[in-house]
């Protein structure tokens, strides 16, 4: 992560006029996600309580293996994606939303239109995925 971050100050930021909608879109985003995270947990098998006392042929113990494999990685990208929307809804509440957290320069309205949940402009997102 980059150390040497620019500051903000004066420069132009997005109005709170603006920023209502995408914060209240951002909100009902995050209520989804948190409800989807909810029902996927319930799909685990390993959640099952019955399953303990099953003795269940080698085709239902691997079909159970791979539905938590499949539930827990669901369920850790929808985390991911939960962290992504709190942090963007935190970065409206302190008036730093659509500025890059590395270069200080503003997100490009287009990205940001695509992914509300961006805090990186693309350059700085391409650079830390390595590309």
């Amino acid at each position: 992560m980059n150390n040497k971050k620019k500051s903000t100050e004066g420069r132009i930021a997005f109005p709170a006029s603006v920023l209502w909608p995408v914060a209240q879109f951002l909100k009902g985003r995050l209520k989804l996600l948190q409800r989807r995270k909810k029902e996927i947990e319930k799909e685990d098998p390993f959640k099952d309580t019955d399953r303990i006392i099953d003795n269940a042929s080698p085709d239902t113990e691997a079909a159970e293996q791979f539905g938590h494999a499949r539930t827990s990685a669901i369920r850790k990208e929808l985390q991911r994606k939960i962290i992504q929307t709190r942090k963007a809804l935190t970065r409206i509440k302190i008036g730093k939303y659509g500025i890059c957290e590395d270069c200080g320069q503003m997100i490009d309205t287009d990205r940001l239109m695509a992914y509300p949940e961006a805090t990186l402009c693309a350059r700085d997102a391409a650079k830390r995925e390595g590309k």
